[in-house]
């Protein structure tokens, strides 16, 4: 036996050794791509199920997402109605304590507004009177005047007229008068 030959024997189980060799290799590339097959066909449901899962998270985020700018929307529109209903309360609160310090005022400075009604009152009526009895003195000064100035007239036309009509006993009586003293 040669070292370069084999004899038929060995030829045979060498054939057979490769034959169950390539089978083998054949078996195991077999199993191998199926079980690769198997496991890409896993892969992709697992994909296909991510992504719908993906697709899924993604349009209930959209629905978050729309229902949080409609939350944000509200909350602009309840905060300016807030504001507004604060702002309309204070003017309110405002104009009620304002309407009660007049009322309060009016209650407790009414009957001292009436009473100064009354005295201005009284004083213009006493004005009136005033500037009447003015008048009327004005007038009775004038009268009182014009009777002094013409009771002044007669009296000194008669006595001019008992000077005139007198003049020489009164003369007389004068000197003789003066000669007592």
């Amino acid at each position: 036996m040669g070292t370069g030959m084999c004899s038929r024997r060995q030829k045979g189980l060498l054939q057979t050794g490769f034959s169950l060799v390539a089978v083998a290799c054949v078996g195991a590339g077999v199993f191998l791509y199926s079980h690769l097959q198997q496991k890409a066909s896993s892969a992709e449901a697992l994909a296909l199920k991510f992504k719908q899962q993906q697709e899924a998270l993604s349009a209930q985020l959209q629905v978050v997402y729309e229902h949080r700018s409609r939350l944000e929307r509200s909350l602009q529109k309840e905060r300016g109605e807030h504001k507004k209903t604060k702002e309309d309360f204070l003017v309110y609160k405002l104009e009620a304590q304002e309407a009660l310090n007049k009322e309060k005022c009016c209650f407790f400075f009414s009957p001292v507004q009436n009473q100064h009604e009354d005295v201005k009152k009284q004083l213009l009526d006493l004005q009136l009177q005033h500037n009447s009895l003015k008048l009327e003195h004005r007038k009775t000064l004038e009268t009182h005047s014009q009777k002094y100035t013409q009771l002044q007239r007669e009296k000194e036309s008669e006595v001019t007229g008992l000077q005139g009509e007198h003049g020489g006993e009164l003369g007389w009586k004068g000197t003789v008068r003066r000669r007592c003293n």
